[in-house]
């Protein structure tokens, strides 16, 4: 098998029909290259529906002209799309070839009936977004794409299949399944030969058998591959091995493939929890949406690999892909740094959230996509939990558990070594039954909306533990390996009473509530972790997470021109906001405390509670008010006691630690200078923690991720662009327009975690929030780049990246 990447020269414009292009002709394309996000690209009005950043509907046409070589008329020829947004039409030469209706689903086109050999041939895509979701989802070719050419007898397009059935501290057993597909005209015997190699490199089993395969049918060979002394992938030591197989006839390689490897055991019970190789696991969850911020929803492997690798570094060990199946290139960063996967399937089954949603292919697709979403998973040790849904209405409703049942008995069909989970939101799940009374009474000053009623208060709390709720949800739990909850906290424990064999996950939860949520967690065995809603700023769903202040109009989505959610605890650039240190020592994982200072200008002001918002806060003490303002500093801590220090003056001590929230609040009035926050232990000052205002002018300071990349169409290098005094103090209270220039290379992005953002990110200029930019550099051949980052008044900074 050969598998050419198929991402560069294609060419994208606006669909166009025939019949309009009688009026007027089609639009000029533009060169691209995968992965890519059209929708991205358009203009932001305030026309169009917040809940997708205000993004308009739009519909694009992708082509490709490539040569197909008289050779391959012998050769079966495909072509393998890992994601198109959305209701996806491939044609070849004009004629309809094949389509993909779900967005999130790698799907392979067979070309060869459309082929014309030793000439060159043109492949179309047409691909759509409209009112689909309840976020942003982007359009076009946003994963990548790969052309397969092979024999007429191969390794099958899902194989191999990988499982580790048997593993103890001696030795464990790898078992490695290959599907042989034939479609010659005679039956023909192969030989399968599969060598598996350790974490450095070296060869420690392998093996070799024959199989004969009729014409037209497929076979399985088996293979057993004995492991000593195996070294254990895990989160903290995410070993992995590679297996390759080759399918040789008569000494010559007909087809090879290869494949990472993971060793490790799960287990799940009520009392001791999720064990991975025999070890209590606690899920420090967060959810992330699938986009890549300043990319929009492209799936460049890099933004995917920075974003696991941020995650962790902010205490998380595993992720939820809400609501949608991950990119494999995601996956692949999961097992190599070490990031447990809950992998969802869908956000709709046949009741519909949006006008023109999934649900209008479901029961016709649904059985297809959880093939290509387990063949996708199964060899990815990260992936431990299958979520088959995400806050289904139906999952209420006995006919509606009996579609749950064919989702979970279908993925068990096609993988049984992983547990099967589903996002149950209690509320939703009854949503029919209260909509007469949540009709009658909305959330004050919301509009009316779900999303609304769940953010009223403690609501959520008081439906889920209704009987209604037990009831309701009784058959689609039971069907389930673990019921996931959200927003069902108050669950926790009266479970634990009711259903003693039930094992729990909150599937999604309020971030200011993490320090409850952790000690149920803690507290009870059956239940395995916590999701954050959400670990990673998303476009889409604007302002759910803002402060909402009394004195001003007041709605559950923001106006325009706001364009993130503004829930998570990183930005959409990747930087770290209060909430995630705050997790981090509630986690157990930080002992140093944190100061948070309140944005003076929300000092006073009373605001109306939002379930998903943090305090107005950041990490500074540089700010453009005068001496003597009233300013608030929220301190986190895990001590008894914390202590606030100003300018060597001690404001005194309050209590902090996890009988008081892990927090503690200071009033005092802002002067220039230092504020120090210590945690005291024991009545003795201990760990330290400092911001200190701003001196002197500001400069351009630039720290770039990676200086050496890859000449590959999925790495990126990264860009930190900030604005620091000579002390190196961030400064945050002066924002400026920072422009970007590169040679040798493209400016993939140049923009900022700004949830509230009216600029573009495609314009090589950009201002700075809170003393941050950001930008991102794709390669574009092999060889050395420059980039020159300048600002008015500020002296130019220039970066040398290398390309190999």
């Amino acid at each position: 098998m050969t598998r050419h990447s198929f991402n560069r020269h294609w060419t994208v414009r606006p669909k166009t029909s025939l019949f309009a292009q009688l009026g007027r002709p089609a639009e000029a394309a533009e060169e691209i290259t995968l992965p890519h996000d059209a929708l991205f690209a358009e203009e932001r009005s305030a026309a169009n529906p917040g809940k997708t950043a205000y993004f308009p509907s739009a519909a694009y046409e992708y082509s490709k002209t490539f040569d197909v070589p008289e050779s391959y008329r012998t050769k079966r020829v495909a072509i393998e799309f890992q994601g198109a947004h959305r209701d996806a039409m491939v044609y070849l030469n004009d004629a309809f070839a094949g389509q993909c209706p779900f967005g999130y689903s790698a799907f392979t086109v067979p070309l060869d009936d459309h082929l014309r050999y030793g000439e060159q041939n043109t492949i179309t895509v047409e691909v759509r977004a409209h009112d689909d979701s309840r976020w942003y989802t982007g359009a076009g070719l946003y994963r990548e794409s790969t052309l397969i050419v092979t024999e007429l007898i191969r390794i099958g397009l899902d194989g191999p299949r990988v499982a580790t059935p048997d593993i103890d501290a001696e030795r464990a057993i790898v078992e490695i399944a290959v599907p042989v597909d034939h479609r010659g005209l005679a039956a023909e015997t192969v030989t399968v030969r599969t060598e598996l190699r350790d974490p450095a490199g070296t060869v420690i089993a392998g093996t070799s058998a024959p199989i004969t395969v009729r014409a037209g049918t497929t076979g399985i060979a088996r293979q057993r591959l004995l492991v000593p002394d195996p070294k254990l992938w895990n989160v903290d030591t995410p070993h992995l091995y590679s297996a390759s197989v080759r399918l040789e006839q008569d000494g010559a390689v007909l087809d090879e493939r290869r494949t990472s490897v993971g060793i490790r055991r799960l287990q799940l019970d009520p009392v001791h929890g999720l064990r991975i190789n025999g070890v209590p696991t606690k899920l420090r969850g967060a959810c992330i949406h699938h986009d890549n911020g300043l990319l929009g929803a492209a799936a460049f492997a890099r933004a995917e690999e920075r974003k696991i690798e941020l995650l962790k570094a902010a205490g998380f060990n595993a992720i939820r892909s809400s609501h949608n199946p991950a990119s494999s290139a995601l996956l692949d960063a999961c097992d190599r740094v070490g990031m447990l996967v809950m992998d969802e399937a869908f956000d709709i089954w046949t009741e519909s959230k949006s006008n023109f949603d999934y649900s209008l292919s479901f029961p016709e697709w649904w059985e297809r996509d959880i093939e290509a979403f387990v063949t996708k998973n199964r060899n990815h040790p990260s992936v431990i939990f299958y979520s088959i849904g995400n806050e289904i209405p139906e999952s209420g409703h006995p006919l509606g558990s009996e579609w749950g049942r064919r989702l979970a008995e279908k993925i068990r069909e096609l993988d049984d070594t992983r547990f099967i989970t589903n996002g149950v939101n209690g509320f939703v799940s009854t949503l029919k039954t209260l909509l007469p009374m949540m009709q009658q009474r909305s959330a004050p000053g919301g509009d009316g909306g779900v999303n609304d009623a769940m953010g009223a208060g403690d609501m959520l709390n008081r439906v889920n533990t209704s009987t209604i709720v037990t009831e309701r949800t009784a058959e689609s739990y039971a069907l389930l390996d673990a019921a996931g909850m959200n927003y069902g906290d108050a669950r926790y424990e009266m479970d634990s009473e009711l259903f003693p064999n039930r094992v729990i996950i909150g599937t999604e939860t309020f971030p200011p509530h993490i320090d409850v949520n952790w000690a149920l967690v803690r507290k009870h065995a059956n239940v395995l972790g916590d999701f954050t809603w959400t670990g990673w700023d998303y476009l889409g769903e604007v302002g759910i997470g803002r402060n909402q202040f009394l004195d001003e109009p007041s709605a559950f989505e923001a106006p325009f021109p706001w364009l993130t959610a503004w829930c998570g605890d990183l930005d959409l650039t990747g930087h770290r906001r209060p909430a995630s240190y705050y997790r981090e020592i509630v986690f157990g994982l930080r002992t140093e405390p944190y100061i948070a200072v309140i944005d003076p200008s929300a000092v006073g002001r009373a605001t109306r509670p939002g379930q998903w918002a943090w305090s107005e806060s950041i990490a500074s003490w540089d700010w453009a008010v005068e001496a003597g303002t009233d300013m608030r500093a929220e301190v986190y801590s895990d001590a008894e006691e914390v202590e606030l220090v100003i300018n060597g003056r001690s404001l005194g001590t309050l209590p902090a630690g996890r009988d008081h929230r892990f927090q503690a609040v200071f009033d005092l009035l802002y002067e220039p200078g230092t504020i120090e926050a210590f945690a005291v232990r024991g009545g003795q000052r201990a760990e330290r923690f400092a911001l200190r205002s701003s001196a002197g002018d500001a400069d351009l300071s630039v720290t770039v991720d990676r200086d050496t990349i890859r000449a590959d169409d999925g790495d990126l290098a990264y860009l930190d662009i900030e604005l620091r005094d000579g002390a190196g103090t961030l400064v945050t209270d002066a924002d400026r327009t920072v422009s970007v220039t590169v040679e040798g290379a493209a400016l993939a992005a140049v923009g900022s975690g700004r949830p509230d953002n009216i600029e573009r990110f495609d314009q090589g200029k950009h201002s700075t929030y809170r003393g941050r930019v950001q930008a991102i550099i794709r390669p574009t051949g092999i060889g050395p780049v420059a980039v020159t980052v300048s600002a008015e008044g500020l002296a130019d900074r220039l970066v040398h990246l290398s390309v190999e």
